[in-house]
This record gives C-alpha cells, sequence and structure tokens, in this order.
C-alpha cells in the first residue's frame, strides 16, 4: 500500500521521534562566544574553531612557544558540551555538569584539568521593595583550566566575560602568567560582583529598617521575607565558594604558580568579606522580623483598645434604650412631659464623660 506521509499538510504529519529529534545537531559555534589563541600574553589575529585553535597551540607549542586557547561558550546544549569536551579531553561527569548546571561553587581535578564551578549573582533593579518580587537572580560559570587551554561555560543573561577577556588582553603581563590567570580573572570578577550586589542589598535593608521603626506606618512583613528569602540565596551562592579558592591556595601547587596563588589570595579575601556581610544581613533581618512582629502585635493591642471603648460608649445608650423599650404600663417617667428629652440629656452626658475618661488615658 502507498505511503501518503509527504502528502500530508504540515499540520497533520506524525511528530518527529526521539531518535529523529536527537539525529539533529546544533553546532558549536552557535553557542561559542568566542574563541582565542594567545601567545606569550598576547592574541593571535583571526578566529578559530575550537578543534582549530587547540591545534594551532599544539602546533605552537612544538616550537616552544608559550601558547593556549581560551573559549567560552553560552549555555549549549549536550551535544555542544560533548563536542568540545572530545576535542580538550574534559571529563565526561563535568561535561554533564556543565550542560545541566544548577551546580554549588565547587572546585574538581580531573588528572591535570581542574573544573571550578561559580555562582554568579545580580541585583534586580526595583522602585521599592514593597513593589519587588525579585531581588537577587542567579547564574553560573563552569570553568575548565588545563595546561594550554580555558574553557567557559556561562549560564544565565548575566555575568558576561567580554569585559574580562578585554581587560586581560590589554594586560600581557597577567596572560603570560598563563590559563590559571584567567580563571582567576574571572573568579575575581564573580567576587567582585558579590560585593557590589551586597552594598545593594544593605540599602535595602536600611530602607526597611527605617520603616519598621517609623510611627505610623504600615508593617508589611512578606517584604522582610522576601529580602530574607533572597539573602538566603545569596548565601547559597557565596559560602560554599570559599571552600573552593581555599582548596586552590592549598591543594594544587603543581598546577597553579605561586603568582596566581597570591592573586587567589585576594579573591578568596574579598569573598570572605562578601560572605560575613551577607551572614549579618541574615541576622539583621531575623531581628527585623522579630521587630515587625512586636510592632504589629502593639498595634492590634492599640485597635483592641479604641474597640473597646467604643464600644463601652456605645453601650450606655443601648442599656437605656433597652430598658425603656420593654413596653411595661408602670414605668417611671413615662407619663412625664420631659422624659423623653431628659433620657436623650442623660445619655450624652454619660457618653460624653466617657468620651473624655478614654481620650484622658489615651484609649482614643
Amino acid at each position: 500500500m502507498p505511503s501518503f506521509r509527504g502528502a500530508l499538510p504540515p499540520g497533520l504529519r506524525p511528530a518527529r521521534t526521539k531518535h529523529e529529534a536527537s539525529s539533529i545537531h546544533v553546532p558549536v559555534a552557535r553557542a561559542m562566544v568566542d574563541c582565542g589563541v594567545y601567545v606569550d600574553g598576547k592574541r593571535l589575529p583571526g578566529k578559530y574553531t575550537h578543534a582549530a585553535a587547540l591545534s594551532k597551540v599544539h602546533e605552537l607549542e612544538a616550537e616552544g612557544q608559550n601558547a593556549f586557547v581560551w573559549i567560552g561558550l553560552h549555555e549549549p546544549d549536550e551535544h555542544q558540551m560533548q563536542a568540545v569536551g572530545d576535542v580538550f579531553g574534559l571529563h565526561e561527569l563535568a561535561v554533564e555538569d556543565a550542560v545541566h548546571a544548577h551546580q554549588r561553587p565547587k572546585l574538581e581535578r580531573y588528572d591535570k584539568t581542574l573544573f571550578l564551578v561559580l555562582k554568579t549573582v545580580n541585583y534586580v533593579e526595583h522602585e521599592s521593595v514593597t513593589n519587588a518580587r525579585e531581588i537577587v537572580e542567579t547564574g553560573e560559570i563552569m570553568v575548565f583550566v588545563g595546561t594550554d587551554f580555558v574553557v567557559t561555560v556561562r549560564h544565565g543573561e548575566h555575568g558576561e566575560l567580554a569585559g574580562v577577556r578585554k581587560r586581560l588582553e590589554a594586560s600581557p603581563a597577567l596572560l603570560k602568567l598563563g590559563p590559571y590567570a584567567i580563571m582567576h580573572a574571572i573568579a575575581d570578577h564573580v567576587v567582585d560582583g558579590y560585593l557590589d550586589v551586597t552594598d545593594l542589598i544593605e540599602t535595602d535593608i536600611d530602607a526597611m529598617e527605617e520603616d519598621i521603626f517609623s510611627p505610623r506606618t504600615q508593617t508589611n512583613i512578606e517584604c522582610i521575607y522576601l529580602l530574607k528569602r533572597e539573602v538566603v540565596e545569596l548565601r547559597r551562592s557565596v559560602g560554599p565558594l570559599t571552600l573552593a579558592l581555599q582548596r586552590i591556595l592549598n591543594d594544587h601547587h603543581d598546577l597553579v604558580n605561586i603568582e596566581v596563588r597570591r592573586y587567589m589570595r585576594d579573591v578568596l579575601d574579598h569573598n570572605t568579606q562578601a560572605s560575613d556581610r551577607i551572614t549579618s544581613y541574615d541576622e539583621m533581618l531575623s531581628s527585623l522580623v522579630h521587630a515587625a512582629l512586636g510592632k504589629v502585635a502593639m498595634q492590634q493591642n492599640v485597635d483592641m483598645r479604641k474597640i473597646s471603648a467604643w464600644v463601652a460608649i456605645a453601650a450606655v445608650p443601648t442599656a437605656i434604650a433597652g430598658i425603656y423599650g420593654m413596653n411595661f404600663e408602670h414605668m417611671p417617667e413615662l407619663s412625664w412631659t420631659w422624659g423623653y428629652p431628659a433620657v436623650l440629656i442623660v445619655m450624652f452626658c454619660v457618653c460624653f464623660v466617657l468620651y473624655r475618661t478614654f481620650r484622658r488615658n489615651h484609649w482614643l
């Protein structure tokens, strides 16, 4: 029986099978941000693919020159990352981590290659904390560093490394230190971002603290919890990096030269400073939560006191009207001409005395 599959309209054609979809591969160039070959601290002119760049480096090394390649990728898929991993000899576990992301900051070693995971943070601009839905957004940068290559994989729309590459290319003395100098520059860039974000977070906390302790303002505890959640996310991004940086300084002397370790020590100091700030912010927000709850409880007590005072005032005319509304025949003042205005005057006088008493005692 003949097949009419090719004659069907596009909307009625069967969907691609999993095998057919997996056979369609996007080239590595679609995920590649930049790829450069560096010799003695200077970038060679021209554009390279990842394979051609590594071949060029091997040719230069055979001639006795100090060369390496730096390739930058942005959110590669499994095929693209595997293609790069095959060329540079990256471990399959590290390649899998680089594709799926959502990793904690860490440092792992695979033979002569270091794999560093960094969490990037970005401050989301907002008019006020009350209207904000997100204050800190996070991304990731994975850095593979070998003897003659650096592979960086970035996830997220922030944390671009173009500025880092430009600064390094303007400082040949740093690039002469080799691929691990690039790892230092990237870590320094990320940690400086931590300090910038913590400065902006501190401004939000100061504004919230001023609002909480200001009289006659409504306290929104949800905003405090939102900011505390963002601080917790920031702490998870910054805190674990301290251990990774310490391992670079202490455990891999055969790979990282002493000059780069000196630079990394400064990065570690800045990361510790950012981590200490975040810890203090977390404690401060916990105190603000208690203060806000106390303020809300106090406001509720004031409101209940006002309600009780008005109820007491309203009880007087209610009681008098209830008594004279029982419709008995023999009740005092029922036949008195001035009975009705007299009752009204008594109601007003008693209510006025109660009102003045409550006002004098600051219940109203």
